[in-house]
């Protein structure tokens, strides 16, 4: 894949050379000469349908992540969400060592302490990270979800931008079953406060314990609002929200 240059942009294909625009910019690529049947059956592919079903499988294990999640992730997630999910299913994959090649899969590899550490941290927004916006610790009780902040003082423990008048703080316990795709989701209460210098206690508690097993994953979720006429409206649809993978069991 190459970038075009130039004041003058290409649409269309030129002696095997396609010219395209995309989220990326004006790019163009070789057209292969490859037939997908060949690719499908001759064994000199074998390792390429391998990366193609493990790539398949991370896949659908992303997409599992964000469809489960998608009742906190739906207004606090960058426009690369499904790219950078997918990625991080495919380093999940890789730490599955009693699969054979290209059955390796996250099902099996979040069993492991070390893929449930690459789960954790994750942020669904990338150009609004809760590391970079909150700065009061918190505890996540891994029993019963209960996510608690003590002593929170809005003005100077929360990086707020300019216009937002208040912040609304969301917890979420996930029961996650990678291996079977079953999952079960509950949210907490939804706490809002004034960005002012008053310090409060912030308790956020699930509905309930989520059924079923597999990974626990405990997230927390800031959102930015602006007060006009008594109605908070979200700040700039959303694009300062942040949403956080802050514990995996």
């Amino acid at each position: 894949m190459a970038r075009q240059t130039g004041l003058i942009k290409i649409k269309g294909t030129l002696d095997n050379v396609t010219f395209y625009k995309s989220k990326e910019g004006h790019l163009a690529k070789m057209k292969t000469t490859l037939d997908g049947s060949r690719i499908a059956n001759d064994p000199a592919f074998i390792r390429t349908r391998e990366n193609g079903a493990e790539f398949g499988v991370s896949a659908t294990s992303g997409k599992l992540t964000r469809d489960s999640l998608r009742p906190i992730a739906m207004n606090a997630s960058d426009s690369k969400i499904v790219s950078r999910v997918t990625q991080l299913m495919t380093k999940i994959k890789n730490l599955d060592t009693t699969s054979a090649r290209g059955s390796r899969n996250a099902g099996v590899a979040m069993a492991l302490p070390a893929a449930k550490a690459l789960l954790k941290g994750f942020e669904f927004n990338k150009d609004a990270l809760l590391s970079s916006i909150l700065f009061k610790p918190y505890a996540v009780n891994t029993t019963t979800g209960v996510i608690t902040i003590a002593g929170l003082t809005p003005i100077n423990d929360v990086a707020w931008p300019t216009g937002a008048t208040h912040i609304s703080i969301t917890g979420c316990y996930a029961n996650i079953n990678y291996a079977t795709g079953i999952t079960d989701v509950k949210l907490t209460n939804v706490q809002n406060l004034l960005i002012n210098s008053t310090p409060s206690t912030v308790t956020l508690t699930p509905t309930a314990v989520p059924a079923g097993t597999g990974a626990k994953v405990f997230l927390l979720k800031i959102e930015f609002f602006q007060l006009v006429n008594a109605l908070q409206y979200s700040l700039k649809n959303g694009a300062y929200n942040a949403l956080r993978v802050i514990e995996v069991i």
